[in-house]
């Protein structure tokens, strides 16, 4: 089965280098020219807004998830294909993850870590087998990737839990990890 449809997380806010939000608005167009739709978490804030605005410019089909308790706060952008409004964080997560063939990250912070580390352990206890790819935007993910080979070093977690993320440095090369994985 071919990657029609991925889960985005990624930061309610833009981050400090412009190089961020370039690479949201890239990898949304991109995915609208690959026949992609994107599923993410509904906001118009930061990476969440300019990955979401460049895919619909570009024609994709978009699925926004959110919690309604944070509708007001990332400006819930009910123009989206298809916008669900959840009771919970959980509820938001599951349904975006369910939705999607796979998963990539975009620079964010504690809540796309959260995201991130959900979707490895339900990987690694065998829930779902979508790839999960780490956009590392001017290597803003590199200490993410010292930690979890640390992890790995320590025993903590097999070289095969590491292996599940694939590591891109551009939004090109994120789109070609899924064109070139099966989910």
């Amino acid at each position: 089965m071919s990657i029609k449809s991925v889960c985005v997380y990624c930061g309610s806010r833009a981050g400090a280098l412009p190089a961020y939000a370039q690479a949201a608005r890239e990898f949304g167009q991109a995915l609208a020219e690959n026949g992609m739709r994107l599923v993410y978490g509904a906001g118009d804030v930061g990476l969440m807004g300019e990955v979401a605005r460049a895919a619909q410019a570009a024609g994709a089909e978009t699925f926004g998830v959110i919690p309604g308790h944070l509708e007001k706060r990332e400006v819930g952008k009910s123009d989206l294909t298809t916008y669900v409004v959840t009771e919970t964080m959980h509820e938001r997560k599951k349904v975006m993850l369910w939705n999607a063939d796979a998963v990539v990250v975009l620079p964010g912070g504690a809540g796309s870590l959260d995201e991130l580390f959900e979707a490895l352990t339900w990987r690694q206890l065998g829930l779902h087998g979508k790839p999960i790819v780490i956009l590392n935007t001017a290597g803003y993910w590199d200490k993410l990737r010292s930690l979890l080979e640390h992890v790995v070093d320590q025993s903590f977690a097999s070289r095969e839990t590491a292996d599940y993320l694939i590591w891109a440095d551009t939004p090109a090369a994120a789109i070609a990890a899924l064109r070139d994985t099966r989910s």
